[in-house]
This record gives structure tokens, C-alpha cells and sequence, in this order.
């Protein structure tokens, strides 16, 4: 199978100066693009390796679609774009994507030097998985644009920025059969991930650094009560956990925040890094 396809953000590897690499996973339906603003405008001087996931945006949308299957072709993104002079980096990841660092932090420890998960979404409950992606694949395309801004409007992205949303217009609404537009996603595969969403989540591996953020607005929780009381039983001396007022969209409700945790777990606080001009690389691998 072809690559993922890649985003970097920020100074290049080969740079004069080396700087941290963080590897940075997105949500179900979304894509790596989704970095941009939070490496532009906070993490600027750190570089930021953004793959599109398994059948999202430009990445290939053949099957398999396991969390394995997204594991290993994360890893070989990790391969193929982060030397081993900047190993061990942090993962941030965002709901599924969230789950998969896990999962990846659990098969590659030794790669790892910490995560920061942004509302992970796993674990859930199954009747709710069915009602959550029976109701997506019903209403997967719109009429058009505005129809499709009002949806995310409804998903969780009330509180989004509109400068925001209207990149995601701009880089991720394509043509649908029809006359219709929809996202770029794979249809199958996100019904695949749902399923994946319902398996018995995994905690972070054990000694690995963790902050795990939850978005106290998010009903049901994706980050569930008995998660928190397992990390809190069996990982309080590794794991963090930070609530934040918001809905689902931690990276563009909370990009302070995100920020913080992740300069944090770097050990480059903001201010004693220069900032730098931060670059997209476009992709890799299409």
C-alpha cells in the first residue's frame, strides 16, 4: 500500500538547528491538515509530522482500517519522516487519533517520550457506537456547502472559530455523486472506525509520560468514568488528567492548552525557544 499521506509543519529536520519532533494524530474524519493553526500559531518553533490517517484526506483508501492496520502505517510514517536523532518525540493525538497513539506508544515504546491525548476517544459503548455511526452514514453528503457547514455547526463545532471551519471547508469538502458534496472520508472506514471505537479501551503504556485531557462538555463522555478510574488505579505516577470547559474540538476550542501540554512534554516552554517562521510541506505519499 502507498504511504499516508504526510503534513509537516515548522522547521525542517535537516535544519541548522535541530528542534523537537511531535507526531500528531487527528480524529475520525478528519486529516492532518487539521495541525495547522496550533503549529502556526503556537508551536512554531517545534516541527509537527501530521499523517492524513487510513482512508482520510489524500491518504490511500483501500482497506484494512484496524486500529492495527493504523498503527502500522502510522509507524511507517514515524520511519520514513522522523530520524533517529529526534527519537524519542511526543504524539499528540485527538479522539481516535488519541486511541491509536496509544496503540502505537504500546508496540514502539522505545520511540516514545510522551503523550498528549486530546479528549482519546475508545472504549464506548456499543449500542451508542451503532445509534452515533448509523446516524453518519445516513446523513453522510449535502447539498452543499453552507448545508454542510451547518452540520458541523451541529457536531461539536458550535464554538469553532470561523476562520477554522472555513479551512476545513476549503481543504476537505469534495464533490460527491449526484451533485452532492461530502467530506474526504471514506465511508466504509469510518464505519469500520466506530466499530474500533468499541473495543475495551488500553491505557497508556506503563512509565510513558501521559497528559489526557477531557472535554467536560462531551455527552456521552468519550473519555469514560471507568478509563479515569483505571489510569487513576493503575497509572497515577505517569498520567495527568486535565479538564477542560469545551466540546469534542479540543485542539481549536483549547489551543492554549494544547499548546502548553505539549510544550510541556517536549520540555521547551513557550519563551525559551525563539520562534521561527513555520512552514507546511504540503504532503508526502498522495
Amino acid at each position: 500500500m502507498p504511504p499516508l499521506n504526510t503534513h509537516v509543519f515548522g522547521p525542517a529536520a535537516d535544519g541548522p538547528d535541530r528542534v523537537p519532533t511531535v507526531l500528531a494524530l487527528h480524529g475520525l474524519t478528519g486529516h492532518g491538515r487539521r495541525w495547522a493553526g496550533l503549529a502556526r500559531d503556537h508551536l512554531a518553533d517545534l516541527r509537527i509530522v501530521a499523517p492524513d490517517l487510513l482512508g482520510h484526506g489524500r491518504s490511500p483508501w483501500q482497506p484494512p482500517w484496524r486500529i492495527a492496520d493504523h498503527v502500522a502505517a502510522v509507524s511507517d510514517v514515524v520511519d520514513a519522516h522522523i530520524p533517529e536523532a529526534d527519537r524519542p518525540f511526543v504524539i499528540v493525538g485527538h479522539s481516535y487519533g488519541g486511541a491509536i497513539a496509544m496503540h502505537l506508544a504500546g508496540l514502539r515504546p522505545d520511540i516514545v517520550r510522551g503523550l498528549v491525548l486530546l479528549d482519546p476517544a475508545q472504549g464506548l459503548d456499543p449500542d451508542y457506537a451503532l445509534e452515533v455511526s448509523t446516524s453518519a452514514l445516513e446523513h453522510w453528503d449535502y447539498d452543499d456547502a453552507a448545508e454542510a457547514r451547518s452540520a458541523k455547526r451541529a457536531e461539536g463545532w458550535a464554538e469553532v472559530p470561523d476562520e477554522v471551519l472555513e479551512a476545513e471547508i476549503v481543504e476537505h469538502l469534495i464533490d460527491r455523486p449526484g451533485g452532492r458534496v461530502g467530506w474526504r472520508v471514506s465511508q466504509p472506514a469510518a464505519a469500520t472506525s466506530w466499530s474500533e471505537l468499541s473495543r475495551p479501551a488500553v491505557l497508556p503504556p506503563a512509565g510513558i509520560p501521559t497528559s489526557i485531557v477531557v472535554a467536560d462538555r462531551v455527552q456521552p463522555a468519550f473519555v469514560r468514568p471507568d478509563f479515569l478510574d483505571a489510569i487513576a488505579a493503575q497509572r497515577a505516577d505517569s498520567v495527568e488528567v486535565v479538564h477542560a470547559d469545551c466540546e469534542h474540538m479540543v485542539p481549536f476550542l483549547e489551543p492554549e492548552l494544547s499548546a502548553r501540554l505539549i510544550r510541556t512534554m517536549v520540555g521547551v516552554p513557550a519563551g525559551d525557544t525563539p520562534t521561527v517562521g513555520s512552514r507546511d510541506s504540503g504532503g508526502s505519499g498522495r
